[in-house]
């Protein structure tokens, strides 16, 4: 049972491979010699493809012929002769004759193994190799005996081959016709009558070879018969046919068979002589060599199973009589076939090169791998050897397909050499390798690329016009015109054209100045440079360029006013007392460059022997040496040299004449003489002063309207109420109250005189101390209610908090409202919301809004000095006293002067002044006046 379902599992798989095999390969036929453009079959409909796809998916025939024989019509897929089609010449001695190729398609790829059977036709007729025979009978030969006759070849097949022979009409032989099957048949001279050398020493026949074609051909040899002597006895062969097996790399020499053939006559009639007998076009001495007296057959050389694998040689036994008699016999040789061929490795390109951006799976060459060995032998296999992004499918039998198996990247990999590998199962195995090229082509994948993000670039300024400053290079790893880079610029720089700048050379990256560049106007600028290949489509790259103009020491040092006022008469007086370091004047100097060409040195230049001026060489002032004497000119012409540190230098001069004066009355202002130019008041300077005094207008207006705005509050005048009145709490907090409100002060300190704006609050509590106001400002303190501690002062360091530093300034305005309470003397903060505020309280005082109220509040928290038990009680130089306040960033102070009795008097002021600037104003005022005076006394003089 297990042998029997073996047998139907085995057989099975034979008919699954046999419908699979069918599923795959499409069989036609077509007759030899057909005419060119015959149709032979439609391959969309045995591909069941629609005809309109054939077009689009590339459909292809691929053959390993030399001769395309088939073609494809695109339009209407017929399948149609394409050369002309000799079966005799593809196929020479075979049975069955075959063309096979495949047909191709993409999209998806599909491939089908087509077999085309070439029908033989008969064209040819047989041919006998004999142009005549001649055949030796013995008078004495029996009747019925055999004579081998000639064989007639033809090279048709099949029903085409020779399928009879016919002799000419005689009354002394017939014919024994022996068919071949699919071969060509045979003829032997068969003797029906006893011959009479007396009566017809010689027979002429005519023999005649017939194919089985419609209508037949024929071919005809001469017989010649000589009738000889009689013998009696005809040798005989042991067996009618002999078998024998050899292999096909046997050595010449090598025993294939030994033949035996008896003759019952004695002596020379009796003596057996072998050899063969020429069949045709083959000859059995070209391939094996036969022993004469003893029979035995050898290899002679030249055996190929590939080639034959079979000889069917026919021998000849002769006796040595005078009228000698002769044998037939024949001999099967079946050469057994070695594994003496490599299998050889065929490939159709398809593909190649091949684009990198092929996708996996597309097909790049068939490989079509033959073996001549049979059996085992014959049976290969193939791959590819090595790592490579291609293997091998098997489409059918021994044929592949060479497909992309994995990404290309021909940056990386431009050409591979593909090593095939095919070996068969022979033993041993014998293999073959064949190394294919195939190339990758580019597709532009890569966009060029800059060596560094950021290029700086460095050019010195007054550089001539299209002068090259620099070569911008990208580098592309692509090929060809994919590799083909072309620059341009890119965008501008902060409102800077640059095109009007430089200029870049399309091909080669070359940046070209088209102005000379000016450190002084322009010292940096930037912009981007974009690299395009020329791919399709095209990829891009930028690269940000800097580039900085170097300075060049090209601009003199230029006198600063009141020296370099041209036409002007520099002269400078000092007093005959000047101690030495007294300073005459100074000189200030710029230079429009940068760095060292920038540094300027000042020097003097003086009469020889002249030592009493000197001058700062960086900061130019003029002092005297030392003192004066009476051998000193009263007048000292002064040449002052300011020269820069660039290369080369560059300088400029100034003359000063310094006057020496006995007394320090006799110095005044001096004069120096301008040229006037005279005014012409154009139309133009009209319009512009209109324009400016209608801005002016509308600006004052626009700042008195906000003023208003910010301090009114209410709509009634201060005339609804009773004379203010500042109240003080024993806490040390102030609040201002008019009759029966409370108001905040605001004060504004941008001019010397203060507005009070003031607004309601609730009343005061009953143990303030009341100061009013009236209507010339003064206070009166009211004591409601005793006050035990004596206020501490506060420290002179008064500053700003962090939200109001955020803000910028102060706008020199406090604005005091209705919850808030300015601080007293301790120290302590009084409030009715949080504040926010980064000093802390041992720093001193500070101004600060109310949390969240922002810079531009109204609303203002004043503190002032250290706070609490350990305050410092004496003021120190420069302090301010308690009773006074100092707006921080702003010259105004809000001081309370009092009286120690008690009294109101006017004296009781919240004055406001200008802490720095009236200390200023004053000193200015004095030197002026001291000025003035001198020179009215110089006048008199």
């Amino acid at each position: 049972m297990g042998r029997g379902r073996n047998r139907g599992i085995l057989c099975s798989l034979l008919v699954l491979f046999f419908l699979d095999w069918c599923a795959a390969q499409i069989s036609y036929s077509v007759t030899e010699e057909a005419n060119k453009g015959t149709v032979i079959g439609n391959l969309a409909k045995d591909l069941n493809v629609n005809v309109n796809d054939l077009q689009s998916r590339n459909l292809n025939v691929v053959s390993g012929y030399s001769k395309k024989y088939f073609q494809t019509n695109i339009k209407t897929g017929d399948l149609y002769v394409h050369e002309r089609i000799d079966r005799e010449e593809l196929c020479p001695n075979s049975l069955k004759c075959t063309l096979n190729f495949e047909a191709i398609l993409n999209d998806p790829m599909v491939i089908r193994r087509i077999e085309v059977d070439v029908v033989d036709l008969n064209d040819n007729a047989p041919i006998f190799v004999e142009n005549s025979f001649f055949l030796n009978i013995s008078e004495s030969s029996p009747t019925g005996e055999h004579f081998l006759l000639p064989l007639a070849v033809d090279v048709d097949t099949g029903s085409n081959s020779v399928k009879t022979y016919k002799l000419s009409p005689n009354e002394y032989f017939s014919l024994d016709v022996q068919s071949g099957g699919e071969r060509s048949a045979s003829a032997e001279l068969v003797l029906l009558k006893a011959l009479d050398r007396e009566k017809e020493p010689d027979i002429k026949l005519s023999l005649s070879a017939v194919d089985g074609g419609k209508p037949p051909n024929t071919g005809t040899v001469q017989i010649h018969i000589s009738v000889l002597d009689v013998n009696d006895n005809t040798p005989s062969f042991s067996k009618t046919l002999y078998k024998a097996r050899v292999k096909e790399n046997a050595p010449p020499g090598s025993l294939v068979i030994q033949l035996n053939a008896t003759d019952l006559d004695e002596g020379d009639s009796g003596t057996v002589i072998y050899s063969f007998v020429k069949r045709a076009n083959f000859n059995p001495a070209d391939m094996f060599s036969l022993n004469p007296d003893s029979g035995e057959i050898a290899v002679k050389g030249g055996l190929d199973y590939e080639s034959q694998s079979a000889y069917e040689v026919h021998v000849q036994a002769t006796d040595k009589g005078a009228s000698p008699r002769r044998a037939n016999g024949k001999v099967l040789i079946e050469v057994v076939d070695v594994n003496d061929n490599a299998p050889e490795i065929v490939v159709t390109s398809l593909l190649n090169p091949v684009k990198e951006d092929a996708e996996s799976g597309s097909v790049v060459a068939l490989v079509t791998v033959t073996d001549k060995d049979g059996g085992k032998n014959g049976q290969t296999k193939c791959k590819v050897a090595g790592t490579v992004p291609f293997r091998l499918t098997l489409n059918y039998k021994n044929y592949y397909s060479l497909v992309v198996d994995g990404p290309l990247d021909r940056e990386r990999h431009a050409l591979y050499d593909i090593k095939i590998t095919a070996h068969d199962e022979g033993s041993p195995s014998l293999s073959s390798t064949k190394v294919i090229k195939v190339e990758v082509s580019d597709v532009n994948d890569n966009p060029p690329r800059f060596s560094e993000p950021v290029i700086n670039i460095y050019v010195k300024e007054n550089g001539e016009v299209g002068h090259h400053i620099y070569v911008i290079k990208a580098i592309d790893p692509d090929a060809n015109e994919n590799a083909k880079i072309t620059y341009s610029l890119d965008g501008n720089s902060r409102n800077i054209q640059v095109t009007s700048f430089i200029n870049i050379n399309s091909e080669t990256g070359e940046i070209i100045s088209l102005q000379s560049f000016d450190y002084e106007k322009l010292k940096t600028f930037q912009f981007k440079v974009q690299a395009t290949d020329s791919g399709v489509p095209p990829l891009s790259s930028n690269v940000t360029v800097n580039v900085f103009v170097l300075d060049e020491n090209d601009n003199s040092p230029s006198i600063l006013a009141p020296y370099s006022e041209h036409g002007s008469v520099n002269s400078e007086n000092i007093p005959y007392s000047a101690e030495a370091g007294y300073f005459v004047a100074k000189i200030r100097a710029v230079d429009a460059d940068s760095g060292y060409n920038a540094l300027l040195s000042y020097h003097l230049s003086e009469p020889k022997g002249n030592n009493l001026f000197r001058i700062g060489t960086s900061s130019g002032e003029i002092r005297t040496k030392r003192r004066m004497s009476d051998n000193d000119l009263k007048s000292h012409p002064l040449l002052v040299l300011v020269s820069d540190n660039g290369e080369p230098s560059l300088s400029a001069t100034v003359s000063i004449e310094v006057v020496v004066l006995e007394s320090t009355a006799d110095m005044q202002t001096p004069f120096r003489h301008v040229p006037l130019k005279e005014d012409s008041f154009s139309d133009l300077n009209l319009y512009l002063l209109i324009a400016i005094v209608s801005v002016s207008v509308i600006f004052l207006l626009s700042l008195i309207s906000l003023m208003a705005v910010r301090c009114h509050r209410t709509d009634g005048s201060f005339s609804r109420y009773s004379a203010p009145m500042i109240t003080t709490h024993p806490d040390g907090s102030w609040s201002y109250s008019k009759a029966t409100q409370q108001y905040d002060v605001c004060f504004s300190s941008d001019t010397l005189k203060s507005d009070v704006v003031v607004f309601p609050a609730p009343f005061p509590p009953v143990d303030a101390e009341l100061i009013s106001i009236n209507g010339a400002d003064t206070f009166t303190r009211t004591q409601t209610l005793p006050n035990s501690e004596k206020p501490k002062g506060p420290g002179s360091d008064w500053r700003y908090s962090a939200s109001l530093r955020a803000g910028g300034v102060m706008q020199s305005s406090v604005h005091m409202e209705e919850s808030s309470v300015l601080q007293g003397a301790q120290g302590v903060l009084v409030q009715n919301w949080p504040t926010a505020s980064s000093a802390a309280d041992a720093e001193g005082g500070e101004v600060s809004p109310p949390m969240g109220a922002g810079v531009d509040s109204n609303s203002w928290h004043f503190r002032y000095g250290p706070g609490g038990p350990g305050a410092p009680q004496h003021l120190k130089p420069g302090e301010v006293p308690p009773e006074a306040f100092i707006i921080p960033g702003s010259p105004a102070i809000i001081s309370i002067r009092q009286n120690q009795g008690g009294e109101d008097d006017k004296s009781d002021f919240i004055t406001f002044g200008k802490k720095e600037e009236a200390k200023k104003k004053k000193k200015k005022k004095k030197e002026k006046k001291d000025k003035k005076d001198k020179g009215k006394d110089d006048g008199d003089e």
